[in-house]
């Protein structure tokens, strides 16, 4: 007596697509009992978002069961693998009437119950993505524009204070100094040493040159005071040899 066990399918829950694109609608299952090709059979089945009767997909059982009629004909293709436990379909180019519920049914004799796996697929327009795109693009711009204009005020200031730091830093000595009047210049100070110095030498000059000439002058007064004793001198000659004549 064979055990029947419930068979367990996974799919993705919800797909979006864009309108005239390709989608893969994916479903797996695991089962107690060995999978074989022979085994193994695939429905796959539609449910409108409009009250309607369920549509057929796609069937597969040893080999794929394309439709052979209605909307999903020449759009369903299988890209699945059953020996790896994968039942998959692709829709190629999905109009908007694929907007529903697709269901995945899988059976491996005997394990032939369990829930239905279903994935809700939206089929969204081109023009409407764009627009999003669009409006998405358009505000992140404009946040990057405003960050790029907040980053170069930044940078400027920031270039601004370190440019007047490094100014200040590096000041010359003179422009300094003449903020205070009362403080001589560094050339300043060099060229009044040099003019004191200057100065000294030439007064110390002029001493020595001042010296030897007094000590001439005493020499004339004292050739002076000895022409005028001669004088005296030979006015007594004088005087003595008229006495004797007389």
């Amino acid at each position: 007596m064979l055990l029947v066990r419930g068979i367990d399918i996974y799919t993705q829950g919800e797909v979006e697509a864009v309108n005239g694109t390709n989608v893969r609608l994916k479903c797996t299952f695991s089962s107690s009992h060995p999978v074989s090709l022979q085994s193994v059979s695939v429905s796959w089945n539609f449910r409108p978002l409009l009250p309607g009767p369920e549509e057929s997909v796609f069937f597969y059982q040893e080999v794929p069961y394309p439709p052979k009629q209605g909307r999903f004909k020449g759009h369903a293709v299988w890209s699945g693998d059953v020996l790896r436990k994968d039942v998959s379909i692709t829709l190629h180019e999905v109009p908007p009437t694929f907007n529903g519920t697709f269901t995945c049914q899988v059976r491996n004799v005997p394990d032939v119950h369990g829930k239905n796996g279903e994935v809700v697929l939206k089929v969204v327009n081109r023009v409407a993505l764009s627009e999003i795109g669009i409006l998405a693009a358009a505000v992140g711009g404009s946040c990057g524009m405003i960050l790029l204009l907040l980053s170069i005020f930044l940078l400027v200031k920031r270039y601004k204070k370190r440019r007047m730091e490094h100014v200040d830093v590096e000041l010359p000595t003179r422009e300094r100094v003449w903020k205070d009047p009362t403080v001589c210049k560094s050339e300043e100070v060099i060229h009044l040493k040099a003019m004191i110095k200057k100065k000294k030498e030439a007064e110390s000059s002029d001493d020595e040159e001042s010296e030897p000439s007094s000590g001439d002058d005493d020499d004339d007064e004292e050739d002076e005071e000895e022409d005028d004793d001669d004088d005296d001198d030979d006015d007594d000659d004088d005087d003595d040899f008229d006495n004797g004549d007389d």
